[in-house]
């Protein structure tokens, strides 16, 4: 996951030269929700059905289909490299999203430090571009764009987690993709007939890689790892992403790695750590005997 998932970027940057980001969204998860589903059928593991079903792929559109989609349209305005930096705010929304929810663990005075130390890394990232471009530049539409779809995709993460789903994550994962493929279906034809696809075999090449270790490889992972793990420690791929994206971007674009870059995403990264060290405030204890403690849910 830490590794494949840095890859996308390039993916989809490439992708993007064939095919709409609309096309490409219901084009990749298609593939791969369709493949793991025939794969989970195979080996006759159990699908979930009714309410179960319908809210893992609810949770699947909000997860993918705004993190993963704002991504793409993100790529449109901005280098991919730069996108995955600006994505390296994922564990604060992670964390802000957790400390809202009902039932959810209320956020400790030092990881509001964090996310403050977090906001100054991206300000340094953004801010030249926003000075230089305005509000209206692309710089400032992307990064705003990325938050949007880091926000869906805490959201998503976090509700699917305390769904509780009998299925196996994988299964979990691979109803979330095709849900996905099959929101952007509809949006994806009427694109295609206004604007039909460049056909290349480096962009079908681009859609096969994204569909094989972006969704049935790396977000099937990363599924199985957020059942297993705490939320913390699942989101600390976003050390590795920006670094294999911004690698992978100068290595095929030549898209520009400066010292400001590095430096920001620096203090990023240790606002990330202070974040994940110091996420939550223990839960106030209750006494044996409070009438409370008997009926006291607890949530992890």
């Amino acid at each position: 996951m830490c590794f494949f998932w840095g890859t996308t970027y390039l993916g989809i940057r490439i992708a993007l030269e064939w095919v709409h980001p609309l096309e490409m969204m219901c084009v990749r998860y298609f593939i791969s929700g369709t493949v793991m589903l025939a794969i989970a059928f195979f080996t006759k593991s159990h699908v979930p059905s009714g309410r179960e079903l319908l809210l893992t792929a609810i949770f699947g559109v909000i997860t993918i289909g705004v993190g993963t989609g704002l991504l793409a349209f993100a790529e449109l305005l901005i280098p991919s490299g730069l996108a995955a930096l600006m994505i390296t705010m994922q564990p604060f929304w992670m964390a802000g999203v957790e400390a809202v929810i009902p039932g959810g663990e209320r956020i400790s005075t030092l990881a509001i430090l964090g996310m403050l130390v977090g906001v100054a890394g991206t300000a340094l990232l953004v801010g030249p571009g926003a000075i230089q471009e305005g509000i209206g530049g692309p710089v400032v539409k992307g990064f705003w764009m990325l938050q949007i779809g880091c926000l869906g995709w805490s959201l998503g993460s976090i509700l699917h987690r305390r769904q509780g789903a009998k299925a196996h994550p994988v299964v979990s994962a691979a109803i979330q993709q095709m849900a996905t493929g099959l929101f952007f279906m509809i949006p994806g034809a009427i694109v295609l007939k206004n604007h039909p696809v460049a056909w290349s075999w480096r962009g079908a090449g681009a859609i096969l890689y994204l569909a094989v270790f972006g969704g049935i490889v790396g977000y099937s992972a990363y599924v199985y790892a957020l059942s297993e793990l705490p939320v913390s420690i699942v989101s600390s791929y976003t050390y590795i992403n920006p670094i294999v994206a911004l690698w992978l971007g100068w290595l095929f674009y030549r898209e520009p790695i400066g010292t400001r870059e590095i430096v920001a995403m620096v203090i990023i990264f240790a606002g990330v750590a202070i974040v994940r060290r110091f996420a939550h405030q223990p839960t106030p204890r209750i006494e044996k005997s409070s009438p409370a403690c008997a009926n006291r849910a607890h949530t992890s």
